[in-house]
């Protein structure tokens, strides 16, 4: 059913046990002791900083550090989930005798339990989640926010600032159940952003960069953060009004990865078995135009979507979800595999106090052949979208609308902003008529290149 593709990292053994370990390893037997049947638990343990600044004036601080556990219990068909950050052995005991006595008290859930032994990750690849440095001090973060919003409030024509935030965090993550599955990793992160507007009174506009990086040395450049945002507000200044029509439309690469969102929940395995996903009969079916390619690939290094295992310690691969347009699998738990009687994905994901589900990892749309000022050369008049506002997408029918604003393509080139629009559309038609341009870039956990899509419904206001 699943096309998935072998090539990955190198891998390696899984580490030996450490504190943390030992702790879920006693949990494991106190829920066993308790009348569990089986169990598994979730640590997680993080320490953040973040730092901001407003027209040159520090205007946040925050730091936080904490860690977290959550036991899950079943007995027989039934399940419970409890939480705790209070970690020594005495709260623990009570925390696995209260999770096996709410477990007996809920309705059996027939898809509910832990994986059998024979589908368990046994090694992992090395994906290069933590930079490894210490962690940053306020002051650095502060000089990485100053450096953008000085590069933005230096662009002509910005006039005001939201500000910039430079941040930082590290979370160790380790799982553990009792059908013998133990494994942990570290990952880091960074994030800078700014924010500024242009223009004056009622003609003002606002718009922004980001970046996110696991390794600090992949995160943009704070001047071109700055620089960045300070262009794409003033580019905005003075827009027109749309014409109401049916016309191409071209979704930039800032924005477009919202598109690629969409697929992931309709091909979420949950809302499949629910039957509330408009894609829920056309596995196998053509739902994108043809030489169209969409991956999910959690081995991607460095990625910000990477994990080496699932939250149900299944091992994890790289699949092309669509391949030459072809829808090819569902995103499947252990639970949703069981409700559509399909084998699981390694998809799971999950927080220290809920059941798992089925999430994408590095989910992209792969690149097209054609350069941006290729894909809109033949349109004589149509859309280029750089922001979108409000949610109006059904994931039963597909039906979509959203608030737009952007840029007028007239003779081929954008021609002049516009603003106060709304694009509508159904997404199943949406795909099928999408061509992707040649600048994918990885920004975050879901990407895309600039695609354009044929025949929406434009309308100005």
């Amino acid at each position: 059913m699943a096309k998935a593709n072998s090539k990955s990292p190198s891998r390696r053994k899984r580490p030996a046990a450490a504190p943390d370990a030992n702790l879920l390893a006693d949990l494991m037997k106190w829920a066993r002791a308790a009348g569990a049947d089986a169990a598994d638990a979730l640590y997680v343990n993080g320490e953040s900083i973040s730092v901001s600044q407003r027209l040159g004036k520090r205007e946040k601080l925050e730091s936080s550090e904490g860690r977290d556990l959550g036991l899950r219990v079943f007995v027989g068909r039934r399940q419970a989930f409890v939480s705790s950050t209070d970690f020594s052995p005495a709260a623990l005991r009570t925390l696995a005798e209260r999770a096996v006595d709410m477990a007996r008290a809920v309705p059996e859930d027939p898809v509910c339990g832990i994986a059998p032994e024979e589908l368990l990750a046994r090694d992992w690849p090395d994906l290069d989640l933590d930079d490894k440095r210490k962690p940053p001090s306020a002051g650095s973060l502060l000089a990485l926010s100053a450096e953008a919003e000085d590069a933005a409030r230096a662009v002509k024509g910005v006039t005001n600032s939201e500000g910039a935030e430079a941040s930082w965090g590290r979370t160790s993550i380790v799982l553990a159940a009792s059908n013998g599955f133990l494994g942990g990793y570290r990952r880091s992160g960074y994030s800078l952003s700014c924010a500024v507007l242009a223009g004056e009174g009622t003609g003002m506009e606002r718009d922004y960069e980001w970046s996110s990086a696991v390794h600090f040395d992949d995160l943009m450049a704070p001047a071109r953060v700055g620089r960045n945002a300070g262009k794409f507000a003033v580019q905005r200044l003075n827009p027109k009004k749309a014409p109401n029509a049916r016309l191409p439309v071209v979704y930039d690469r800032r924005i477009s990865g919202g598109l690629i969102g969409h697929l992931a929940g309709a091909i979420n395995g949950r809302s499949v078995a629910r039957g509330t996903s408009f894609l829920k009969d056309r596995m196998g079916r053509e739902v994108f135009a043809k030489g169209v390619r969409i991956l999910d690939d959690p081995h991607r290094k460095r990625g910000l979507g990477s994990r080496p295992f699932d939250a149900e310690g299944l091992p994890t691969k790289r699949y092309a979800v669509v391949d030459d347009g072809v829808l090819t699998t569902w995103l499947l738990d252990l639970a949703a595999a069981r409700q559509l009687n399909l084998a699981p994905t390694g998809h799971a994901a999950r927080g220290t106090s809920g059941p798992p589900s089925p999430t994408t990892s590095n989910f992209y749309l792969a690149k097209g052949k054609l350069s941006v000022d290729e894909l809109i050369a033949d349109i004589k008049s149509g859309l280029y979208i750089t922001d979108l506002i409000g949610f109006g997408v059904n994931g039963v029918t597909g039906d979509y609308s959203r608030g737009a604003s952007g840029f007028w393509i007239e003779n081929g080139k954008r021609a002049w902003p516009v603003s106060g629009i709304t694009v509508a559309g159904n997404l199943k038609d949406m795909f099928l008529n999408m061509t992707p341009a040649s600048d994918l870039q990885f920004k975050g956990a879901i990407n895309a290149p600039t695609v354009r899509i044929e025949g929406m419904t434009i309308a100005g206001s």
